[in-house]
């Protein structure tokens, strides 16, 4: 197995299921590898599906996308993961089924790692994380964690072993309190990042944009315009952390690959879904930023 930008993505693979039955496939790694196949990053999904109707779907949706599934492996005990979504009052209520597929993702190689992305959700079973430990062994030349605390999936102290070695953390601000106990001030940040010898701190901050703190000490910051039309915020982060990650695979200046990210999430949360089917919509941002060139 190898990625040809030597690019990998390990976590989770689920549906969301909504109470009318309809089903929506997404799960941050899976969203963030589908951005980055489009971009033409060819991406390397590290994850696991059942052998259920739903993992025929998942292998489907990337074959059409091509989206590499070499990294894909099948469970035929655990079925594909799974979220039911409920709402009281207007307000979404999401449980996250334990005991998927992706809980149980074994060991593999990673030939030619540049960079690793992964999140936090599917080290929540011992499996996962081992398998996680041992990618993390395999000295790939970057880790980008991206921090998903879903209660009650996480423990502070397993949050805090996948930090240690990092290199690029995101966060939204309730997490860094979370795992800091101390408001998200630009101080604690930056104690943050030099706690864990990070290059880079992303800290979101919802409808107010977000924070690059650097090893260097210096901040950039990025905000949204007060125009975007807003249809579907889910997906917005990994629209974000994609095109961040494609920034880092290309040397992009930060500040560009900061503004680059918050202008592609933009569009997407203009849109319903995380992703987008389209190739066409991602054609218009690979020409306006020279990918193909």
């Amino acid at each position: 197995m190898s990625g040809t930008k030597g690019l990998y993505i390990f976590g989770e693979v689920l549906f969301d299921h909504f109470p009318d039955g309809t089903q929506v496939l997404g799960g941050a790694p899976f969203n963030v590898a589908w951005h980055l196949q489009a971009f033409g990053q060819s991406p390397q999904l590290i994850s696991r599906v059942g052998t259920d109707p739903e993992g025929a779907q998942v292998r489907a949706a990337m074959r059409d996308w091509r989206l590499s599934s070499s990294g894909l492996q099948t469970d035929a005990v655990h079925p594909t993961g799974k979220v039911t979504v409920t709402f009281q009052g207007g307000e979404p209520s999401y449980n996250i089924v334990p005991d998927c597929a992706y809980d149980y993702i074994e060991e593999v190689a990673l030939p030619e790692c540049k960079l690793l992305y992964h999140g936090t959700l599917a080290a929540r079973s011992a499996t996962s994380a081992d398998t996680l430990r041992q990618l993390r062994n395999s000295a790939p030349r970057s880790v980008f964690v991206d921090v998903n605390l879903r209660s009650p999936w996480w423990n502070k102290a397993l949050v805090q072993e996948l930090l240690v070695g990092a290199d690029w953390v995101k966060l939204n601000s309730d997490e860094l309190l979370l795992l800091t106990g101390a408001t998200a001030s630009s101080e604690n940040a930056r104690d943050f990042l030099h706690h864990y010898q990070l290059q880079g701190l992303l800290v979101t901050q919802g409808a107010k944009g977000a924070e690059l703190f650097l090893s260097n000490d210096q901040r950039l910051t990025v905000a949204p315009s007060p125009d975007v039309k807003l249809v579907d915020t889910v997906g917005a982060g990994d629209a974000f952390t994609a095109v961040l990650l494609l920034g880092l695979q290309n040397d992009w200046p930060l500040p560009v690959a900061l503004e680059r990210a918050q202008e592609f999430a933009a569009a997407v949360v203009g849109r319903r879904g995380a992703t987008v089917s389209e190739p066409g919509f991602y054609r218009v941002f690979s020409q306006h930023w020279q990918l193909d060139g």
